[in-house]
């Protein structure tokens, strides 16, 4: 596969000579202590292009070996995490692919498109298992613990109100059925459901949308349990929401410039982080007490400016301190798409640029001192 880029210089260079000449300077923030510090680390990243249209969503397999891609392009697409290597894409979507999610072991994915379907494949031959159709956009998946379940929200459309559906996912293919176990409709009817994850244990789903509000509700009898307080909440549309490994708490965004960090059971506010641009895509590292937000001005604001005007680039924060500890650049668009490597030691971003960009931390990253 050939890549090409044009950098500043107008030249044409090849996805090699982009790893070889284009490095991504991570640079920490002065961090004010017992005095003053500041660290420098150099990663060069991976430039992957596969995507003819802007990315929406990245997922790395629970062994960290793969990464899942979706894009505007109707094709998810699936890389070597370690080196970047295309492995193939899953054809069959006729809409923007908004979403996706893996298998604990790997052998499933499920992609959620606005062609109003989700649909299941087989990760290894990329055959389609099975679709299951709604009304209107599938905009968010999430495979449950055990991957018996699956939440799926779908968007407002004539009529149709944005809803939260629960599937049951059947071990064999030819067993699964399309009705849904359980459907949650939302208060505001009108306003997009971004995104929607199981709690612990799948006794909950949290979700978190356009109207700004974070909601619990109970998988059993549908009950909404807990939403998030107005003076705390987010002021704006919720665009993105990550869980931490062990679920005791998540972290959101928002086109308010913040990105919150609450606990999973009680929805009690832990930590609050301050950006400049709307945030668009979080994640939260594995390994580190870091958190990382994408976003950046929106696209059609800044079609006339270059990159370093949109603030293209990830920021890394301290998740105990809420202090910004570093920025990594590299992308000429706003950053749809953040996520971490289970093992802590990569991260990957995607932009509106069509770019997944894989940057594998050097040793300094790991001994940061605040």
């Amino acid at each position: 596969m050939t890549m090409e880029c044009v950098n500043p210089e107008g030249l044409r260079l090849d996805a090699r000579q982009l790893c070889m000449h284009i490095s991504c300077m991570l640079n920490l923030a002065q961090i004010q202590n017992s005095s003053h510090q500041t660290l420098e680390t150099r990663m060069t990243p991976i430039l992957m292009k596969g995507h003819e249209r802007p990315l929406t969503f990245l997922r790395y397999n629970r062994d960290g070996d793969l990464l899942f891609s979706c894009a505007k392009d109707h094709t998810p697409t699936l890389w070597l995490a370690h080196n970047g290597e295309r492995l193939g894409t899953y054809r069959g979507h006729n809409g923007a692919v908004s979403c996706c999610d893996v298998s604990r072991d790997s052998s499933r994915l499920i992609t959620g498109s606005a062609d109003q379907t989700a649909k299941l494949w087989d990760v290894k031959s990329g055959k389609q298992l099975f679709t299951f159709n709604f009304g209107s956009s599938a905009r968010s998946v999430d495979f449950s613990v055990g991957d018996h379940l699956a939440v799926i929200t779908t968007d407002h459309f004539m009529g149709v109100s944005s809803a939260i559906h629960v599937k049951r996912i059947a071990e064999d293919p030819q067993d699964q059925v399309g009705d849904s176990v359980l459907v949650l409709q939302s208060p505001d009817g009108k306003k997009k459901i971004n995104r929607a994850v199981w709690g612990p244990l799948n006794q909950t789903i949290v979700s978190g949308g356009e109207d700004t509000v974070i909601r619990i509700w109970d998988t059993e009898t549908g009950k909404l349990l807990k939403q998030s307080d107005v003076e705390v909440g987010h002021k704006e549309a919720i665009t993105s929401l990550c869980k931490a490994a062990d679920d005791s708490h998540f972290l959101t965004g928002s086109h308010d410039k913040t990105a919150k960090l609450w606990d999973m059971r009680s929805l009690t506010l832990i930590k609050s982080y301050t950006t400049v641009v709307p945030v668009n895509a979080v994640a939260m590292s594995p390994l580190l007490n870091h958190v990382v937000l994408g976003g950046g001005q929106d696209a059609s604001a800044v079609t006339t400016t270059d990159h370093r005007a949109g603030k293209f680039e990830a920021k890394f924060y301290d998740t105990i301190l809420e202090e910004e500890i570093g920025g990594v650049k590299g992308h000429f668009g706003p950053i749809n798409a953040l996520a971490f490597n289970p093992d802590g030691k990569s991260f990957s971003s995607g932009g509106e640029d069509g770019y997944v960009r894989l940057h594998h931390f050097d040793s300094n990253y790991f001994n940061i001192k605040i």
